[in-house]
C-alpha cells in the first residue's frame, strides 16, 4: 500500500513486524509512557572494576537473541563494538540484535557476523561502509531498522526496544564508573548518543583506556548508571576518532551555494538578536557557518546558541560573543573536544534533550535555523539522505529529520547536479525527511521554497535572489545531466525508515 507521502510500504514486514505509518510531523502529539528501568544495586565493598573483558562477560547474561548496544561517539576508529562482538561470537552466540547509534566503515568485521547469523539485526541512525554495503546486498537476517538520532532515544525510553547490555567506550573513568569523553588519549568530546544507553539498558559496561582515581573530576556519565568498568589499552584510534576534515570548502560552487544561503538567512527574517542556529561538519555548511560569522560580526547580531554537533568554527563563534552558548550532542574535532572541556558556556547533552519527539521538549524546538544536506530531494521537498541514487544505503538520517521538524527555517544545501546526476527527482529513491518540514533548497543555479511558507517567498521576492521552483529547479538539473534512468527493485525489504516518532516513512528494497 502507499503512505501518505506515496511511499509503498506494507503494512507488515517480515522481520519487522507490524508497520505504523506516518500520519505527518506532528501526529504522534499526546502523552506518552516511559518505560520502567531496571536496576542492581552495588553494596559497599562491591567491586566494579575489571582489567579484563572476558572476566566481565563470564558475568553478565548472554544469551542467543540478545540486544546490545554501543555508541559512536569514536567515529571511524572506534574499537569497542568490534572487540565485544569478537569474543561474543566467540562464545557461540546466535541471533544478537546490534543498536549501535551509527556504524562505520572501521566495523566491517560485522559483516562476517552478518554472514554467520551471529547478528541478524541492526538499529542504527547512520550506516555506511562494509555494513552498509551487506545490508543493501540482502544478508542481513532482518531488515535493519534507520531512525533518527532523537529518534534512537525515543525507542529507548518508551521501551520499544529494550537494551539488554550496553557497552559504552569511556575515553576516562574512575573505578566505579564516572566517565567523560573530554580526557584521555581516546577522547571524543561529548558524550551525548551514549547517555540513554547507560540510562535504560538492564547492564551497562563502561570499557577505557583511562582510568582516573576516584572521583573523575569531570563527569559526563554518572556512576549511578554504571555497573561494571573494564580497562583496555586502546577504545579507539585517535586518528579515526577526529577526521581532520572539517574544512570550509574550496569548491567555488559550494562557495556560492554558501554565500546565497547566507544572504537568504539575512532576509528570512530570523535574523536578528537571539537567534538559534545549527548547521553540520560538511564543507559547504561550514561555509555558510564563515559568512554568518562575518555577518553577525558586521550587523552586530548576538545569537542565543547553536547546537548539534559542535565544530571549531562554531566555538570561534562561541568565543567571539556571537551566541550566548552551544548545545553539544558530540564534537566534530580537536577545537570542540577543548571546549567543551573548558568552556563553562559549551554544555553537553543526551540525544534525548536534544531531539527526542516524545520527550518535554527537544533542543531542536527551539532552533531558527539549520542547514542540512541531501543526496536527492523530490518536487515534494522530501529529501534523501539514506541511501545513494542506486539504492545503496550510505548514511541515515541522524538528526536530519529531527532538526528539519523542529527548526521554524530548514535549508537544504546542495550541488544540482553532482557526477552527472541530477539531486531533484520525481521521486527520491528513500525518503528519509518529509517535505512539509523543508522549507528551502538552495543550489548554485536557485533557490526553490516549500510553497506553504508563503511569508517567506513574499519576503524574499525583495531580494537579488534567484528564487525558483522546485519544478523549474528540476528542469534545470535534468538539461544538465539528462532524465535519470530508473532504478529496478526487488520486493526484499532491507531496511526499514522510521521518523522520529516511530512510524514507518519509507521502505529500502534490494535492487535488482
Amino acid at each position: 500500500m502507499k503512505n501518505i507521502l506515496g511511499r509503498e510500504v506494507p503494512d507488515n514486514i517480515k522481520g519487522y513486524g507490524e508497520v505504523k505509518h506516518y500520519g505527518g510531523y506532528l501526529a504522534s502529539k499526546g502523552t506518552k509512557t516511559k518505560r520502567s528501568i531496571k536496576l542492581t544495586n552495588v553494596l559497599p565493598g562491591d567491586e566494579k572494576l575489571h582489567d579484563n573483558l572476558d572476566v566481565v562477560l563470564d558475568k553478565l547474561p548472554l544469551k542467543d537473541g540478545m540486544v546490545v548496544s554501543f555508541h559512536h561517539h569514536l567515529r571511524n576508529g572506534d574499537f569497542v563494538l568490534n572487540m565485544v562482538m569478537e569474543k561474543i561470537a566467540a562464545r557461540g552466540y546466535k541471533d544478537i540484535t546490534i543498536a549501535a547509534s551509527s556504524i562505520f566503515p572501521c566495523h566491517g568485521e560485522l559483516v562476517e557476523l552478518i554472514e554467520k547469523k551471529v547478528v541478524t539485526s541492526i538499529y542504527a541512525a547512520y550506516i555506511s561502509g562494509p555494513v552498509a554495503d551487506a545490508i543493501s546486498a540482502g544478508k542481513l537476517e532482518n531488515p535493519a531498522v534507520m531512525h533518527t538520532h532523537g529518534g534512537r532515544a525515543r525507542i529507548m525510553e518508551s521501551g520499544d526496544l529494550s537494551i539488554d547490555i550496553a557497552f559504552i567506550a569511556a575515553p576516562t573513568s574512575d573505578d566505579y564508573g564516572n566517565i567523560n569523553g573530554v580526557d584521555g588519549k581516546s577522547a571524543c568530546g561529548a558524550l551525548g548518543y551514549a547517555y540513554t544507553d547507560a540510562e535504560t539498558a538492564d547492564i551497562t559496561v563502561a570499557i577505557t583506556d583511562n582510568l582516573v582515581e576516584y572521583p573523575n573530576t569531570t563527569i559526563d556519565i554518572p556512576q549511578t548508571l554504571i555497573d561494571y568498568v573494564v580497562v583496555v589499552d586502546a577504545i579507539g584510534d585517535p586518528n579515526g576518532i577526529v577526521s581532520g576534515t572539517t574544512q570550509i570548502t574550496k569548491n567555488p560552487i559550494g562557495l556560492k551555494i554558501a554565500n546565497m544561503t547566507t544572504e537568504l538567512i539575512k532576509n528570512s527574517g530570523y535574523f536578528k538578536d537571539g537567534m538559534s542556529f545549527q548547521t553540520g561538519a560538511g564543507g559547504v555548511s561550514l561555509a555558510v557557518a564563515a559568512d554568518m560569522k562575518a555577518e553577525m560580526i558586521e550587523n552586530n547580531i548576538k545569537g542565543s546558541f547553536a547546537s548539534g554537533g559542535i565544530t571549531g568554527y562554531i566555538v570561534d563563534m562561541y568565543k567571539e560573543g556571537l551566541f550566548k552558548s552551544l548545545f553539544d550532542v558530540q564534537c566534530f574535532d580537536l577545537a570542540a573536544i577543548k571546549s567543551a572541556k573548558e568552556n563553562p558556556g559549551h554544555m553537553t547533552m543526551s540525544a534525548s534533550m536534544y531531539a527526542n519527539a516524545d520527550n518535554k521538549g527537544s533542543v531542536v524546538n527551539k532552533l531558527d535555523v539549520v542547514i542540512l544536506g541531501a543526496t536527492e530531494i523530490d518536487t515534494d521537498f522530501n529529501v534523501n539522505v539514506t541511501t545513494t541514487s542506486d539504492g545503496t544505503i550510505m548514511g541515515g538520517s541522524g538528526g536530519h529529520a529531527d532538526t528539519s521538524a523542529g527548526a521554524k527555517l530548514a535549508i537544504i544545501v546542495t550541488q544540482l547536479a553532482n557526477s552527472r546526476i541530477s539531486a531533484i527527482k520525481d521521486r527520491v529513491t528513500a525518503l528519509t525527511t518529509p517535505g512539509e518540514t523543508v522549507d528551502v533548497i538552495v543550489t548554485e543555479r536557485g533557490i526553490a521554497i516549500n510553497p506553504k511558507r508563503t511569508e517567506l517567498i513574499e519576503r524574499l521576492k525583495e531580494t537579488n535572489l534567484p528564487i525558483m521552483t522546485i519544478e523549474q529547479l528540476k528542469d534545470i538539473a535534468e538539461g544538465m545531466t539528462g532524465k535519470p534512468k530508473e532504478v529496478e527493485f526487488t520486493d526484499e525489504i532491507v531496511a526499514v525508515i522510521e521518523y522520529r516518532d516511530g512510524t514507518v516513512l519509507d521502505v529500502v528494497r534490494k535492487a535488482k
